[in-house]
């Protein structure tokens, strides 16, 4: 238990230090902060539990990527406010140091085992947050209708 705090708190600092970076308006540091350490913490969950580092980075993006619609349609604020900075402790990037690093070392049996995982991870937080802002869109349809 104490050990998913420690990881809540870090990710939590970890985006918001992100979210002033890319000059997140005030009033959504917090949100973007909270959505970034929630994606973290399932993310953690999910790996111990499936063992997957791609399925684990699905998930985490899903929940951040509905986290941010929850608040930008509370807020009225783009979904972009939110997720930009929540998703950032996810994106790969020891992965492509340790692929860069591979190469350069001329072991390319390492490079490309750690570049496709980098590549699927990638992957993955896309294709997450394609599907909720595709549910968004949908939603938007069907209230449009509705009125």
């Amino acid at each position: 238990m104490l050990l998913y705090l420690k990881h809540f708190i870090f990710a939590f600092i970890a985006t918001i230090g992100f979210a002033f970076l890319f000059n997140t308006p005030k009033s959504a540091l917090l949100k973007s902060a909270l959505a970034g350490a929630f994606g973290w913490l399932l993310f953690i969950a999910s790996d111990t539990k499936t063992g997957s580092v791609v399925v684990s980075t699905f998930l985490a993006s899903l929940l951040i990527g509905l986290i941010g619609e929850v608040y930008a349609i509370t807020d009225k604020k783009p979904i972009t406010v939110f997720i930009i900075p929540g998703i950032i402790p996810l994106v790969p990037g020891f992965k492509l140091y340790y692929t860069m690093i591979s190469i350069l070392e001329g072991d390319l049996l390492k490079a490309s085992s750690f570049g496709s995982e980098a590549l699927m991870i990638t992957i993955a937080i896309s294709g997450a947050l394609t599907v909720v802002l595709s549910i968004n869109s949908f939603r938007k349809r069907i209230m449009a209708k509705r009125i």
